[in-house]
């Protein structure tokens, strides 16, 4: 009996155990990952998206990678007491021609009180201080100077990055031109074309008015002929002038007269020969 406990004991434990495993439940595996996105095809970018290289400019914000002078108009205003007005001019035009400058423009006034005349110069930038102290040089006072400074740097900065993505657009329209299939979308892409073209010229002349400007600074100088302080004595010939201006004068307040004279002739005589038989009268 105790033979048979033993053996039949191991028996029953292992039939147990292997019930149990058969009816455990199997363990669920897994979802299967989903593959990972592809990353973006490298240098693809959209057809309005700006695209910049390193080391250029981006909008909004200073020069990213190699730096870039920076674009300052100089404007410089001058008044000049001179002996001659004529010779100050020739004076101002060379200074401008030495600076490696030119003259923008020059006119002379003359009244029979005085002379005067202005000037316009453009001279390089980095020579705008030595204009000025040798435009002081030819005066004999300098009643009055200004001098002004105005950064564009960010402007310019931000004109080149417009320029470089219209360029991109122009030139991704001009594929589409080429694979227009009718008549109607050569029309719409062209005219995309030509709003697109209009644009980079109109920048364009920008940038080129603030490269020009910054380079060349621009001085206008004001010329005043003064009289010496100490003047001649008599002179027959400025008495002689003035006589002949008081005479030209005389001749026309009396021509003014005789103007209002004809014009109202039907009033007055009529009064006159009115008063002329009354006068008669009283005297016969």
């Amino acid at each position: 009996m105790n033979n048979l406990f033993k053996i039949g004991l191991p028996v029953l434990l292992i039939l147990i155990l292997i019930s149990t495993i058969a009816c455990a439940p199997k363990a669920s595996t897994p979802p299967a990952t989903p593959p990972a996105p592809l990353p973006p095809e490298v240098g693809v970018t959209s057809p309005r998206a700006p695209a910049y290289d390193k080391g250029e400019f981006s909008p909004g914000g200073l020069e990213t990678g190699a730096a870039t002078d920076r674009k300052i108009i100089k404007t410089g205003y001058l008044t000049l007491d001179v002996k001659d007005v004529v010779e100050a001019m020739d004076k101002v035009s060379l200074i401008a021609k030495e600076l490696d400058g030119y003259v923008v423009s020059s006119n002379k006034y003359e009244t029979d009180e005085h002379i005067s005349g202005m000037i316009s110069i453009r001279v390089p930038a980095e020579r705008f201080d030595e204009a000025f102290a040798r435009l002081r040089q030819i005066a004999i006072k300098v009643p009055s100077e200004n001098t002004q400074s105005q950064d564009v740097t960010q402007e310019y900065i931000d004109l080149q990055a417009q320029l470089r993505n219209l360029e991109a657009t122009e030139n991704q329209l001009l594929e589409l031109l080429q694979k227009a299939q009718n008549v109607e979308e050569t029309l719409k892409v062209y005219s995309e074309l030509s709003n697109i073209r209009g644009q980079i010229e109109q920048i364009k002349g920008r940038i080129q008015y603030l490269e020009r400007t910054s380079d060349m600074a621009l001085i206008e100088i004001t010329l005043q002929e003064t009289k010496a302080l100490t003047q001649a004595g008599w002179n027959a010939l400025n008495t002689f002038k003035s006589a002949i201006r008081g005479l030209t004068s005389f001749g026309r307040v009396l021509a003014d007269i005789a103007i209002w004279l004809l014009i109202f002739c039907w009033i007055w005589i009529p009064l006159l020969v009115l008063w002329l038989t009354k006068w008669r009268k009283r005297k016969a």
